[in-house]
């Protein structure tokens, strides 16, 4: 059975461009403004959607996102809170690929089999899950797989040849290649290393490749989308929500407007791209 997420990259190629992955953490700022803002990602432009778990220790996560997932956790999100999130995305919307993003523990805590039948049945597609290396795939990677859903590795700068094909091994779905050295949104990425590792990625797999870490503008979106199949942002959007803020932490009318504006203008980047042969 073709997964949803297989089905848009699917598509994309024969629209022959590349997607736009937007991040956004659930719960943030709170329940309600953060189910806005899931719903209106795709109409402005997100071609796939990860969401956030927050969790205390996000080890991976610059100070955005860390940030973020202290606001939803202090808002009250839990897990259960995340996957009725998913739930009433998907009662508008049943094409959009959703991933949920972060970190083992909280799945655990959750219990791995009852986390996985909740998710398949929320309309979850997919898990990045970016502590748990491919020596630990029995924990939750092969039961992901199992159980219908893609497990998404990343793939680093540091990934070298050697080390490539253990990261590939139980990958579906896309690879995501983390284009800087270090924590989310700490710099930005070189177009023409972030290609070149690229290319050397799809010497491995058929898989497509998405690029994340850094992105924050239409120009860059444009430079990196011309050599994967697609360009993750999540820091840029996840600051478009704090600045959004009123001077309390709460959401403002703009908050909603503030993530969809950028992520409009990030697509049309996205789409503007010149794909590289």
């Amino acid at each position: 059975m073709t997964s949803r997420i297989d089905a848009r990259f699917a598509e994309l190629k024969r629209e022959g461009r590349a997607g736009l992955v937007t991040f956004v953490t659930a719960g943030d700022p709170d329940a309600k403004t953060a189910l806005a803002i899931l719903k209106a990602l795709p109409k402005a432009g997100a071609d796939v959607i990860e969401l956030g778990m927050p969790f205390t220790d996000p080890m991976a996560d610059g100070p955005a996102v860390q940030a973020a997932g202290l606001r939803a956790l202090a808002a009250g999100q839990t897990m259960v809170k995340t996957l009725a999130m998913v739930r009433a995305f998907r009662k508008g919307d049943d094409t959009t690929p959703i991933v949920l993003m972060g970190y083992y523990n909280p799945i655990y805590i959750y219990g791995v089999a009852k986390f996985l039948d909740d998710a398949k049945a929320a309309g979850v597609d997919g898990m990045i899950v970016v502590d748990l290396p491919p020596e630990e795939d029995e924990e939750l990677c092969l039961p992901a797989l199992r159980a219908g859903l893609n497990f998404i590795r990343l793939a680093t700068p540091t990934t070298d040849d050697k080390r490539l094909p253990a990261v590939l091994a139980n990958t579906s779905g896309f690879v995501y290649y983390v284009s800087i050295a270090g924590i989310t949104g700490a710099a930005a990425p070189d177009a023409g290393q972030v290609h070149a590792a690229v290319s050397r990625i799809k010497r491995h797999t058929a898989l497509p490749v998405a690029v994340g870490f850094g992105v924050r503008t239409p120009k860059q979106a444009r430079e990196i989308a011309a050599g994967a199949e697609a360009v993750v942002v999540g820091s840029a959007l996840v600051n478009a929500v704090a600045q959004s803020l009123d001077k309390k932490g709460k959401a403002t009318a703009k908050t909603v407007k503030a993530v969809t504006n950028l992520v409009a203008e990030l697509a049309s980047g996205v789409r503007g791209s010149r794909k590289i042969k």
